[in-house]
């Protein structure tokens, strides 16, 4: 068993409400006192169930953490959650120890380089593109616009990409226009579908790291202890190295299914992976990635059925 690792989430999400739409189809809570959603015309379980009005907030997020014994955690965006900038801004400066957050432009309207501008200006340290949402050929001027003025001020680009390989020649031309801009692809890869390795193999330029928000869900069907996924950690490792690989809960849609600790315990308890390969995937690489300096040491706290 690994020693105590003081673990740094890559991948999770907040926000206090929850309306919105993607391509025309609406999301939004459902009422009253519902942890369910209207999600492209379908009820899901969108947060836990205890969640009942709705607000997914860093409190909640933060006793999960210190339970879970979750020392920092990385807060990104996604179309289907709603533009969350007011509120991430508020979440850093309450807990500027705790959280790294990206802000995100409105990427599906003309302008956008200008607005990015401004959250970067607000104090952004991250800007988060969801391309697996915006069309295949996601690149233009306004785009590469924006990828130039975040390498020029040292803005982390987190982005998330279609299936396979089908936008991998994009990123590529990303990285050889801005070779200084780092970047973090989420969802490793969208593991569990063809060709997730094409994009885990981005990771061998300089500046690229994968992280694994979602692994869970996208091998749901096996659930805990998650032992393929596990496999397809150390086939990430084996291409691009440990160092460049990073944790991420997809937090809190992941924990409907698991617990939030159940969603990296999985790793602390392979057999397969090394005390120091669960450091760096756990804790070392995030915390240097995002510049978390001081990461708070949690104490265990035993259950009562214990």
């Amino acid at each position: 068993m690994a020693e105590y690792i003081k673990v740094v989430d890559a991948h999770a999400h907040l926000w206090l409400h929850q309306d919105t739409s993607v391509n025309g189809q609406p999301i939004y809570q459902l009422e009253p006192n519902r942890s369910r959603s209207m999600f492209f015309g379908e009820e899901v379980q969108m947060l836990p169930p205890y969640m009942t009005d709705g607000q997914n907030t860093a409190e909640r997020f933060l006793s999960n953490m210190d339970y879970a014994r979750v020392s920092a955690a990385v807060v990104t965006q996604e179309f289907i959650d709603g533009l969350q900038n007011s509120y991430l801004a508020e979440v850093k400066r309450r807990y500027p120890d705790r959280f790294f957050v990206f802000g995100m432009p409105e990427l599906r309207q003309p302008g956008f380089a200008a607005e990015a501008d401004q959250l970067i200006k607000s104090g952004f340290r991250g800007l988060k593109i969801p391309a697996a949402r915006l069309p295949i050929r996601f690149i233009n001027d306004e785009m590469m616009q924006m990828m130039r003025l975040m390498e020029a001020n040292d803005i982390i680009l987190g982005i998330e990409l279609a299936d396979g390989d089908a936008q991998v020649s994009q990123m590529e031309e990303i990285i050889s226009e801005c070779p200084r801009l780092r970047i973090a692809i989420g969802h490793f890869g969208m593991v569990t579908r063809p060709g997730w390795m094409e994009q885990i193999k981005l990771a061998r330029h300089d500046n690229v790291y994968i992280e694994s928000g979602g692994i869970t869900w996208l091998f749901n069907d096996e659930f805990y202890p998650f032992p393929s996924a596990v496999r397809a950690i150390r086939e990430a490792a084996d291409a691009v190295g440990w160092d460049k690989l990073m944790w991420g809960s997809d937090y809190p849609r992941t924990i409907t299914a698991i617990t939030y600790k159940m969603s990296f315990d999985f790793v602390i308890k392979s057999n397969e992976l090394t005390d120091g390969e669960k450091q760096q995937f756990l804790s070392d690489n995030a915390r240097r990635f995002f510049g978390f300096d001081q990461l708070k040491e949690l104490p265990y706290i035993k259950n009562m059925s214990e």
